[in-house]
């Protein structure tokens, strides 16, 4: 890999990682205001719809861009410009076709999901016609990040990101606001809106950027084609002045055979917590009554889910730069590689993942009282901050299922990965259906870290079938105490400041202070633990990505003018 392709490599992965935690940011604030004005029964059947319409988005788009980026790169880097851009051609008839028919799909069958099924009501079925047409978008935009990234080129794919975040935002608060004056259905149909208008921003970064490469690629001189490959192009036009296109049949074989096994285990996570959002009022509403059961939707989608993806930012950045190097290893049959490398990313993954899961779990009822105000009645007021507590507990298994699975694919082991998918979803609904009736919601969330637990401990047993590696070994003894004590102290530590620091008159200012002091608390404790207990040492240090070694670098040397 020659110094340039690294950079390439560098800046792309970094122009992305940037884009998606500004992108996921975005998203956890724009929950804010929204459950300010929908309160949880608006909540609730908004989460209802999201969580439907990011299933079938999910579906629509995943694994395709994936496939088309690696099919392009390679008729690229051989000088085949036109058999690329005759798959491109054929990935956004794809796109056109699938965005018309999720977006049918998706309306029609809008009151059967959101009302026979979810129980939302009316107002879920407003908010999930509402979205429809966002779908006939993102399979474009989808395709077309896709074929940017096998161009190298992730500028366009990062901007559209935040484009799309920043205005799905601002146009579902501002339609969310002004059509509460007609209805609570219209004003959460307003915010599911929002996500239609972030497409059409989305999609209009994306044009820009394709009409602006057509225009380069117009030039004489071939951009970003080696020597080697004009060579072999020039050849290969000399023996054959008409080369043969390969056919959109073939095409079409290609790119679903790439992507379906993609599908398969990136929808997991999104179909996990849409049955959640679609079980609680069937489940729940004979013992605690629809309208709670409605806001229990709300706070689970609103609340919950919002801020238990954010520890799983981190870890999958981090470990995502390590894939392509399994894959590669895994290729050459250098398995010694390979299990150095499978070490790595899990230890990376649940180290880098573990202290924003024990922040949020620790800090749960400041962080939420402080962020999205106190739930509208005292049943929620005594639940919310639980159900944050443990989904976001169960975030930590996620971590491990996420990177695991993707250590598996970057080996090309799809068939186990996607059983793996059907028995975590399997136990997620029986565990539910079981649960429910002793425990109530908590029954419901427990069921999804059985699910994540069930699909971490199968893929972990499958990469053992195929390499040697460790996660912590003895050291994960250390780890489990260093836990323990960082939740002994930071519990305590959020009693005292919830009973005893309130110095303003404004509950969500004291919770604010409250929020900042915990999280900052069991922030610091966390580093000082791990390495108290040696569950990393300076050997370790010198293995983690160099951006983290600086922080770690500036942190010591901080500590030691202190």
């Amino acid at each position: 890999m020659t110094k340039e392709t690294k950079d390439s490599l560098v800046k792309g992965t970094l122009i992305l990682t940037v884009a998606a935690l500004l992108a996921r940011f975005l998203g956890v604030f724009q929950r804010i205001p929204l459950v300010h004005l929908l309160h949880e029964e608006g909540m609730g059947s908004y989460s209802i719809a999201f969580n439907l319409y990011s299933i079938l988005l999910v579906v629509a788009t995943a694994g395709i861009p994936s496939a088309l980026s690696k099919m392009v790169s390679e008729k690229y880097a051989i000088g085949r410009q036109a058999e690329a851009e005759r798959i491109y051609r054929a990935a956004i008839w794809f796109a056109v076709v699938a965005g018309v028919g999720m977006t049918v799909l998706l309306y029609a069958f809008a009151p059967l999901y959101a009302e026979t099924i979810s129980l939302g009501g009316p107002d879920a079925t407003m908010a999930t016609r509402a979205i429809a047409p966002a779908m006939l978008m993102f399979p474009l935009i989808a395709i077309m990040r896709g074929y940017f990234q096998g161009r190298r080129n992730m500028m366009p794919n990062g901007v559209s990101q935040v484009v799309e975040q920043i205005f799905r935002l601002v146009t579902s608060i501002a339609l969310a606001y002004f059509l509460l004056d007609l209805s609570l259905g219209w004003g959460v149909a307003g915010a599911s809106f929002g996500g239609v208008m972030g497409g059409v921003a989305a999609l209009a970064v994306m044009l820009y950027y394709a009409i602006k490469l057509k225009r380069s690629d117009a030039r004489p001189v071939q951009r970003g084609v080696s020597q080697a490959a004009q060579d072999h192009l020039a050849t290969a036009t000399a023996g054959d002045s008409t080369p043969k296109l390969i056919s959109y049949k073939e095409i079409y074989r290609s790119l679903l055979k790439l992507s379906i096994p993609i599908v398969i285990f990136s929808v997991t996570v999104t179909l996990v917590y849409a049955i959640d959002t679609s079980i609680i009022i069937p489940l729940l509403e004979g013992t605690i009554g629809r309208n709670e059961a409605l806001g229990l939707v709300g706070i689970m989608g609103g609340r919950a889910q919002s801020l238990a993806g954010i520890p799983i930012i981190l870890a999958i950045a981090l470990s995502q730069s390590v894939v392509p190097i399994i894959s590669g290893a895994y290729s050459r049959k250098d398995m010694t590689q390979v299990g150095h490398q499978t070490t790595r990313v899990l230890q990376l993954a649940i180290l880098s993942g573990l202290p924003a899961v024990l922040v949020i779990s620790i800090a749960a009822r400041p962080l939420d009282f402080f962020l999205f105000g106190h739930e509208d009645t005292a049943y929620g007021m005594s639940h919310g901050p639980h159900m944050i507590s443990l989904l976001t507990l169960s975030a930590m298994f996620q971590i491990v299922m996420q990177t695991s699975g993707a250590v598996l694919m970057g080996m090309g082991r799809m068939k186990p990965l996607m059983v793996h998918v059907v028995v975590g979803v399997t136990v997620k609904l029986a565990g539910s259906f079981l649960l429910a009736q002793w425990f109530g919601i908590y029954g419901i969330i427990v069921s999804t870290g059985l699910c994540f637990i069930a699909m971490s401990w199968l893929n972990i047993r499958s990469l053992r079938q195929e390499v040697d590696f460790t996660i912590l070994g003895r050291r994960f003894t250390g780890l489990l105490l260093s836990v323990a004590v960082i939740a002994i102290l930071g519990l305590t530590a959020e009693w005292l400041t919830h009973n005893y620091v309130q110095p303003f008159q404004l509950y969500r200012l004291n919770e604010g202070i409250n929020a900042i002091l915990v999280c900052c608390f069991t922030a610091a404790l966390y580093p000082i633990m791990l390495m108290a207990t040696r569950v990393v040492t300076k050997d370790d240090v010198k293995n983690f990505p160099a951006p983290l070694q600086k922080i770690i670098a500036k942190a010591v040397r901080l500590t030691k003018r202190a």
